[in-house]
């Protein structure tokens, strides 16, 4: 065996370790690059009832108010949640919710029990979920009394 063939030998595993560092790596920033996905409705929504799930794939969302209280809970750790509630003029007033026990479940005080108790009354809501740099967002109607 001549002393290049030894070479290589000594640094093919050098080689193969340091590419599989590298490749990982790249696979890391490829999943933080930044990606926009729509949440559907999976069905009607009723946010007082606890009736309004929001679906992208996998991914899922319920959205539901309690006691003056709005909660989201997902199949995904989140690293942030938005709501946005929008009025009859489409003007919308954000509340940045924060993280209840784990990043599976979140919640914020909202006007949104005040604003949506009438029965058959409609409202339009937003949401924007961050999951490792990818952007979950929907724009739905929640109705009470479906």
């Amino acid at each position: 065996m001549n002393r290049h063939t030894k070479m290589a030998i000594l640094i093919a595993p050098i080689l193969a370790i340091g590419g599989y560092i590298a490749s990982d790596f790249y696979m890391e920033d490829q999943a933080q690059e930044k990606r926009i996905f729509t949440l559907s409705p999976e069905s009607s929504c009723d946010v007082l009832a606890k009736q309004c799930v929001l679906v992208s794939g996998d991914f899922k969302v319920s959205v539901y108010d309690e006691q003056g209280k709005t909660y989201i809970n997902s199949t995904y750790p989140l690293d942030e949640a938005t709501l946005f509630l929008v009025d009859s003029n489409d003007q919308s007033t954000s509340y940045r919710l924060q993280m209840q026990d784990s990043p599976y479940y979140w919640f914020r005080e909202t006007p949104l029990r005040e604003k949506v108790s009438d029965k058959d009354q409609t409202h339009k809501l937003r949401l924007i979920a961050k999951v490792k740099g990818g952007q979950y967002i929907s724009e739905f109607y929640t109705q009470t009394g479906i």
